[in-house]
This record gives C-alpha cells, sequence and structure tokens, in this order.
C-alpha cells in the first residue's frame, strides 16, 4: 500500500512542476497526455489498484482521486495562465468589422413581378392566388373558351391522366375569386403558367404572367387604358407611350392588344423593336357577359375589365434581355448583373 500511495503522490509532484514550468499550450497538453491520457501515469496507477486489499483500499482510492483531481486542476490552470499572456496575432487587427458574407440578390423576374403587384397594390389592388393544377372548367369553359378552340389542343397545353391540366394562363384564378365573392371585386393575380410551346429566343414551356381583374359598376374601357397606361408609366418611365390595338379574346368583349413603347430607342426604331418602335405586351378588354353569367354576376349591374401579361417578356424589355432561354439557365454571370 506505502508503494502505491507513494507513486500517486511522486507523480502528482512531477506533474504539478512540470506544468510550473511549462511555457506554451504545446507544452501542457504534453504533460496532460503523459499524466491523465489513457495510456499515462496516473490511469496506469489505477490499474493497479486491484491489487490493494479491502482494508488499503479507502486510502489508496482517496489519494489516487485527490492526485486525479489536482493533476487536472493545474492543467486547467496553466492553460488559462497562457491564455492570459497569449497576445494576438499582430497580422489580426482585432478592432476590425467582421466579415460580411454576400446575400444573393432577386431574380430578374421576381424583381419585375414584385415591382409590378407592388404598382397595382397602390392602385387598389389585391393579390389573389390559385393552383398551378387546374380544371378544363375553370380554365377554359368558364372563360368563355369554346370546345374547338386550339387552345385546348393536346399540342397546346398539358394534360394529366385525371383530366386535370398545368394552366395556360392566370386567368382561372379571376373565376375562383369571382365564384367565391360578390363584386366589387379588384385583383391581381401573379403566377406561372405552362404551354406546350416549343423554346426558343422568345418562349418557353414554363412562364410567369401576371393578370387583373377589376369588376363594379360602370366600370368602362377608358379605365382600362388609364390602368395600364399608369403602370406603364411606373415600371418603365414617364417617357413610355401605351399604344392599343384591336383584337379578340374568348373572355373579353370588346377586347385589345397593348404595346408600349420601345424604351431602348425611344420609339424611333431599333433591333429590339424591330423598327417599328413598339414592344408588345399583352392583352386585355371588357369581361364577356358569358363569364359573369359562368360565375353568377348579373351582367346588366356590373362590368369590368381584364388584363394580363408576361413577366419574363416585360423582364426582357426592361432589362434588354435578348433571349427568354437566359433566364432560366442559373448562369450566375448573367444574374450577377442584377
Amino acid at each position: 500500500m506505502d508503494s502505491l500511495v507513494t507513486q500517486f503522490e511522486e507523480a502528482r509532484r512531477q506533474a504539478l512542476e512540470s506544468l510550473r514550468q511549462a511555457e506554451d499550450r504545446q507544452a501542457v497538453e504534453n504533460v496532460r497526455i503523459h499524466y491523465l491520457g489513457r495510456k499515462g501515469v496516473v490511469p496506469n496507477l489505477f490499474r493497479e489498484m486491484g491489487k490493494v486489499s479491502p482494508e488499503e483500499r479507502p486510502l489508496v482510492g482517496k489519494t489516487a482521486n485527490q492526485t486525479k483531481n489536482e493533476i487536472q486542476a493545474a492543467v486547467d490552470e496553466a492553460f488559462n495562465r497562457l491564455a492570459e499572456k497569449e497576445e494576438p496575432d499582430a497580422g489580426v487587427d482585432v478592432t476590425m468589422p467582421a466579415r460580411r458574407h454576400p446575400l444573393g440578390t432577386k431574380h430578374p423576374i421576381s424583381q419585375v413581378m414584385d415591382d409590378a403587384v407592388d404598382i397595382f397594390r397602390r392602385m387598389g389592388f389585391i393579390v389573389a392566388d390559385g393552383p398551378d393544377l387546374e380544371t378544363e372548367y375553370h380554365n377554359f369553359d368558364a372563360l368563355n373558351t369554346p370546345a374547338d378552340h386550339p387552345s385546348r389542343d393536346v399540342q397546346d397545353t398539358f394534360y394529366l391522366p385525371d383530366g386535370r391540366l398545368l394552366r395556360t394562363q392566370t386567368s382561372p384564378v379571376q373565376i375562383r375569386v369571382m365564384e367565391q365573392q360578390p363584386p366589387p371585386v379588384r385583383i391581381v393575380c401573379p403566377g406561372r403558367c405552362f404551354r406546350r410551346d416549343t423554346p426558343d429566343a422568345t418562349h418557353s414551356m414554363n412562364f410567369h404572367q401576371i393578370e387583373g381583374l377589376y369588376v363594379d359598376r360602370q366600370v368602362s374601357l377608358a379605365d382600362l387604358k388609364a390602368a395600364l397606361t399608369m403602370f406603364a408609366h411606373e415600371l418603365l418611365g414617364e417617357d413610355v407611350k401605351v399604344r392599343f390595338r384591336p383584337h379578340f379574346f374568348p373572355f373579353t368583349e370588346p377586347s385589345l392588344e397593348y404595346d408600349f413603347s420601345c424604351i431602348m430607342c425611344g420609339g424611333r426604331g431599333c433591333r429590339v423593336c424591330k423598327n417599328s418602335g413598339w414592344l408588345e405586351i399583352s392583352g386585355a378588354g371588357m369581361v364577356d357577359p358569358a363569364v359573369f353569367q359562368a360565375v353568377g354576376y348579373d351582367s346588366e349591374e356590373w362590368s369590368g375589365y381584364a388584363f394580363g401579361m408576361g413577366v419574363e417578356r416585360i423582364a426582357m424589355i426592361r432589362y434588354a434581355v435578348s433571349d427568354i432561354r437566359l433566364l432560366y439557365e442559373n448562369d450566375l454571370r448573367f444574374l450577377k448583373q442584377f
């Protein structure tokens, strides 16, 4: 017993002396490993305690635990002592602010969509949303689209086996809102659409639209023209002009298409506008009475206008992008410009 107690006390004395002489953290770590490591001096002495008689074991155990605890406490104190003496690296200015992590920016499509929605909100529109998977009724029938209309063909629309389809426009949101809400209605509907287009510089199978609907008493075509003109000025500048042309859509009557004057050449004619001075945006018109009938609105009492525009087309105009596919390729060299 005396021999084992003596060995613990000697190990403690040598360890404490070595720690007092340690001049750096590595030296302290070496002492810790030598005396307290898995194969160190103190653990090896603990293994010898099995040979001690039961009567002697309490004294030996007490000495062993004191040795281990004192060495560990001395190791911790030595680390703290050296840490206080250590000075910051001369090559690092600790007073400098922390390094900022770069943050990403909005995708140009998201930028245009958010800016457009903000403009319409300032005009009193609220945002409405609907599902990407639509019924044929909401996407076509309720919008007065004939059964033989080309847009309903499988070559133009993505149909699912259960009869549903990927919506070809955001107009179904108008139907869903009017089915659930009595007039007046003033909504704008941003969202994704899908068509079986062959991808090229100006077409994509997946694209985005912003649809607008205003229903109230005595709404006129003049109200529609004023809203679209104000939108053009807010989005592209006061110098932009708006041109309206007669057209046909199944869900509006009368129908029209509208163009913005080319912001690249100021309307003088250039490559972007094909020397016409105008850039086609999308279509609009007064809501057809047949659409009101489908949702239970009285077309004798209520009137309204609807409009829609392609977000990618506006983004291409706004940022002078020549190929729509650049907006989807996730090329950081392209996206960092925005």
